[in-house]
């Protein structure tokens, strides 16, 4: 097999799963549509299927594909613009368009051109309201379905003669064998790795623990030489003198024993540490691939597509061995088709205009890419004629975008913009190459999924460039942990401008709002504590700490109680069943165990917008208002859900909140600590909490401590237990909800102190 023959079976293997994945989006949208046809959001997801599989089918040279995905686009488009209303013939002939695709996009399958011409009539009908009736619909019996689809399974092993099929081991270029493995199973295996690392950090702490244990024995050691020396005047009886000796001995044992201890759990933690780092690397650089992953075809398709349209043009690239994770590689591949599609297309010029021009005749693209502070940055640009600002002004007043008069004052970058909103575009005829206005609406929809960024620029007769920051994995993510409400939160490092300490001075009232003076312009200032719905707590610093975060041109101050650091956080995805949570887009772990969430700017951002439009941002005090001490509440429950969400709900109440797993941890708190008001359940391991409240009713010191138990058990003979325990009060959790617990806990201890 020659080298193009196998980059052409390599296309045809992308092209094939490309087409799984898209014709599955439209059966499932088309099958919503024929329930109900106006639904915005399935028609649009089956046209961008359609759109997607016409790119793919042009790219690997499968004419077919792009014939059948086109006019499907066509009928699609129609309806979006409620020039048609789609029927069962429409949905009937859409659904069989999909098989047909299918078929096309199957390796063994054959389509021949009398049944794509024969489709494309058919569809071309169903367009044209001057038509005459289209025909039935072909039936999963008849011709275009008929064909079974061809899938490549894993056969048994056979105990025929014959054996089983043999099948050939890929292997990589330096010979390695290269197995399958599910994403799923990558997934798990870099989550536990990540936690792998994360507990074998959490030795630091004990490690230091053990040598201020040391340290202060070996005070001890010293106190009793001391001792003895001023005991040696003294006449000390021979008792006294042997248990003195025996004393020192034992503590010099201990002494000698407990540094031998630390230095082998110093040992063994730097040794767990390495290797958990090391299989952390491992299992994350499984996840990640080449970015010339991406890449493949896209020079042909450049090329070719510059022929169809009559231009010469080339595309370098830079930086193709670049490693990316394949998740994020994934989801590159069409937004860069679309952006190599839209240079070519708009950008480059004939070789007629670009001599006139004083250029060479063909065209070039570059597209590089590299590491930069831990992000992916793609920069694409093409030497052709830019953009014609004129035409773009032009275009959105035609459109009804801006009036004419402040059209007329738009910036350039302004003009940019209007080029990323949906369904713009500069073709005045739809083509099977563009036209639609779904190409950089698309691309920075999708980047943005990424957590990433696109800006473009242009030079007049220059040419223009995109530039991408992406981050290199969506498994970790770099980001500044701070303080707010006395629990750490993080912002991604790619949304932040800066970080800074304002005086008091430095905060200005602008329009009734709080500003700040930041690179020539007043940025709003907002309270952290009030996005993330967290208590202020009590500050002595002087200045306040602000966190500059933008999106896009969006930009404001979050002021935090406190700067903890840079870290790179493993990303582990919050629970299905929660649902979408506000202003949070995930969770980690710190290196001492302890939850961090990672704050979702683009929707922070949004939540800053509603409080404007309300009137309800608060202000911030420009300086340290002495506060009464809150309440404190201990939590003890081993379910992590009941605890977060009764931790919550005081917190949010204003009263302050420690929590424990158990009722041995409950125990050691109640100990260490001075509370207000416990909290338990009954069934925990180690000590329940019927033992709980029994020892503290037995403590001079906690006697007097209400108690309240939160338990499942809502029967009158566990309620009674409880209550003979000497808990004040019982909450049955079956009949939980927030202002139950609320109501408990006011009419026990009362409500905030102010």
């Amino acid at each position: 097999m020659t080298p193009d023959q196998m980059r052409d079976a390599s296309l045809l293997e992308l092209f094939s799963l490309e087409a799984e994945a898209q014709t599955q989006v439209l059966s499932a949208g088309l099958l919503a549509l024929e329930r109900d046809p106006t639904q915005a959001d399935h028609l649009e997801s089956c046209m961008r299927a359609a759109h997607s599989l016409k790119g793919a089918a042009r790219i690997v040279g499968v004419d077919a594909g792009v014939s059948v995905a086109h006019v499907m686009e066509d009928c699609l488009v129609s309806a979006q613009e409620r020039r048609l209303v789609l029927r069962a013939e429409h949905i009937d002939a859409l659904l069989q368009g999909t098989d047909l695709l299918t078929r096309i996009a199957t390796p063994g399958n054959s389509v021949g051109a009398e049944d794509v011409e024969a489709y494309v009539a058919l569809l071309g009908r169903l367009l044209d309201p001057a038509a005459t009736p289209a025909p039935t619909v072909v039936s999963p019996k008849d011709d275009l379905s008929a064909e079974p689809i061809a899938l490549e399974m894993a056969e048994p092993a056979s105990t025929e003669p014959a054996g089983p099929p043999t099948k050939k081991k890929r292997v990589t270029e330096e010979g390695e064998r290269v197995l399958r493995v599910t994403a799923g199973r990558l997934n798990s295996l870099l989550d536990l790795s990540s936690k792998s690392l994360v507990e074998t950090q959490r030795l630091k702490p004990w490690l230091a623990t053990m040598l201020r244990l040391k340290r202060q024995q070996g005070n001890g050691l010293r106190a009793l030489e001391d001792l003895n020396v001023h005991l040696k005047d003294h006449v000390l009886s021979l008792q006294a003198q042997e248990a003195l000796g025996d004393a020192r001995r034992l503590l010099a044992e201990t002494q000698q024993l407990l540094a031998q201890e630390i230095a082998e759990l110093d040992e063994f933690a730097w040794q767990a540490s390495q290797r958990a780092q090391v299989l952390y690397d491992t299992a994350l650089a499984c996840r990640m691939r080449p970015f010339a992953d991406v890449l493949s075809g896209q020079a042909r398709m450049v090329r070719d597509l510059g022929r169809s349209l009559g231009k010469q043009v080339r595309l370098e690239i830079e930086g193709e061995k670049t490693q990316v994770d394949r998740d994020v590689l994934e989801k590159l591949e069409a937004p860069l088709t679309h952006l190599l599609r839209n240079a070519v297309d708009h950008g480059i010029e004939t070789p007629e205009q670009r001599v006139l021009a004083g250029k060479p005749a063909e065209g070039l693209i570059r597209l590089r890419a590299s590491h930069q502070a831990g992000l992916l940055v793609l920069e694409l640009a093409d030497d052709g004629a830019g953009v014609d600002l004129e035409r773009v002004r032009r275009s959105v007043v035609a459109r009804g975008l801006s009036p004419e008069h402040t059209a007329a004052s738009l910036s350039e970058e302004e003009l940019l913009a209007f080029l990323f909103l949906p369904g713009f575009s500069l073709r005045d005829k739809v083509t099977e190459v563009s036209g639609r206005g779904v190409g950089l609406d698309a691309v920075q929809h999708m980047v943005r999924q990424l957590r990433g960024a696109v800006v473009l620029e242009q030079t007049a007769g220059q040419g223009s460039r995109f530039h991408l920051e992406v981050p290199l994995t969506l498994s970790v993510v770099r980001s500044l942990v701070v303080e707010v409400g006395g629990e750490a939160y993080a912002f991604p490092l790619a949304h932040i401008e800066r970080m800074c300490d304002l005086a008091p001075e430095d905060i200005v009232q602008v329009e009734g709002r709080q500003h700040f003076w930041h690179e020539g312009r007043h940025v709003g200032l907002v309270a952290a504590t009030q996005l993330l719905n967290r208590p202020a707590t009590p500050n002595s610093d002087q200045t306040l700490k602000v966190v500059v975060i933008r999106e896009r041109e969006v930009i404001y101050g979050v002021a935090v109680e406190r700067f903890i650091g840079e870290r790179t956080l493993v990303v582990l995805p919050l629970d299905e069943r929660l649902g979408k949570v506000q202003d949070i887009s995930a969770g980690a772990l710190l290196d001492d165990g302890s939850v961090v969430l990672i704050v979702d700017v683009e929707d922070l951002l949004r939540s800053v917008e509603k409080l404007l439009d309300a009137g309800r941002l608060e202000r911030i005090a420009r300086r340290n208002e002495a506060q009464s001490p809150r309440k404190r509440i201990l939590v003890v429950d081993d379910s992590l859900t009941v605890r977060e969400l009764e931790r919550k709900l005081l917190l949010n109440r204003g009263y302050d909140v420690a929590v424990a797993v158990d009722g041995m941890d409950g125990w050691n708190a109640l100990r260490a600590e001075n509370f207000d008001l416990l909290i338990t359940d009954i069934d925990m391991p180690r000590m329940d909490g019927i033992e709980l409240v029994s020892l503290l009713r037995r403590d001079s010191r906690l006697q007097s401590l209400p108690v309240m138990v939160v338990s499942y058990k809502d029967r009158e003979e566990d309620r009674r237990r409880g209550l003979d325990a000497g808990a004040d009060y019982y909450l049955a959790k079956a009949s939980f909800h927030d202002d139950a617990l609320l109501d408990a806990v006011v009419e026990l201890i009362g409500g905030v102190r102010v």
